[in-house]
């Protein structure tokens, strides 16, 4: 019986050793349902690539499409990427609630989340005068459409990053991941981010750049967030002030997620790739 319960323990501490060696990447693809092109380039970079888990945005125009490309693909992992701003110029979507206090004059949501120099004043969700009710009212019609439409939903996160943009927001982001069961729960060992590379030069050099970061990437679990979509003539009316090569620039990002090059890799590196239900 003693020499069972050391074989037990040995066992379990190099289980635990062999887990802290483990080198795990969780490769994210925002804004499935924003567009076509969006859709398209998210579901090929999961079955062609390397993203494992994808962010839908609900209020957007090709949410449907999403939906059944997403049913389609039952082994993709599914966020809810929950929405309170219409960042593009020209390309805008609304609610699903009426919700005066977090839309402009036309009913889009606002562009940005914090006053931003490029915007006038009146253009950001932080200088409305917003109501947590009616956020809250927004969110969760945004959570129980995309629950009723893909059941199998892991997680929540958060479209441009609102839910720091004030205590408020924070508490009831909280709470409902935790009241829908969609809580984002870390593995025990540190969570990092993979670091960006150089988007200037041409997608050759920037698949250079972002294999450079694989090669560094030492044991733990590590997480890379990006944005694929294919520059298709779609593309070229998403853009706002301050950005306006979007379709180029997520065509790339595109292309790196599935380059064969980047595969293999991590192939050689025993990369392990998760997502988020795996944490």
């Amino acid at each position: 019986m003693k020499n069972a319960v050391v074989f037990l323990f040995a066992l379990q501490v190099c289980m635990h050793i062999s887990g802290q060696q483990e080198i795990r990447l969780l490769v994210r693809g925002d804004d499935i349902g924003s567009s076509h092109a969006a859709n398209l380039a998210c579901i090929d970079t999961y079955q062609k690539g390397i993203v494992r888990s994808v962010e839908i945005m609900v209020p957007c125009a090709w949410f449907e499409e999403a939906v059944v490309m997403l049913n389609q693909n039952p082994g993709l992992d599914v966020g809810i990427h929950l929405v309170l701003t219409s960042e593009w110029n020209v390309y805008k979507w609304r609610p699903l609630t009426h919700c005066l206090s977090i839309t402009d004059e036309d009913g889009y949501f606002f562009p940005m989340v914090w006053p931003n120099e490029n915007y006038p004043e009146n253009r950001s969700l932080l200088h409305a005068d917003w109501k947590i009710e009616e956020v809250e009212a927004e969110l969760r019609a945004q959570i129980e459409l995309a629950l009723k439409k893909i059941p199998r939903i892991s997680h929540l996160s958060n479209h441009m990053g609102w839910e720091r943009a004030d205590p408020q927001l924070t508490e009831l982001y909280d709470r409902l991941q935790k009241e829908y069961h969609l809580e984002l729960k870390p593995a025990a060992d540190s969570i990092s981010w993979l670091g960006n590379y150089d988007k200037a030069g041409s997608t050759d050099s920037q698949v250079k750049g972002f294999i450079e970061n694989l090669k560094k990437m030492t044991s733990g679990t590590w997480v890379f967030v990006e944005h694929p979509a294919y520059d298709q003539p779609e593309m070229q009316g998403v853009f706002h002030t301050g950005y306006d090569n979007v379709g180029k620039d997520r065509d790339n990002v595109t292309r790196i997620l599935m380059s064969p090059k980047v595969k293999k890799v991590i192939a050689d590196k025993k990369i392990t790739l998760i997502s988020y239900k795996d944490l």
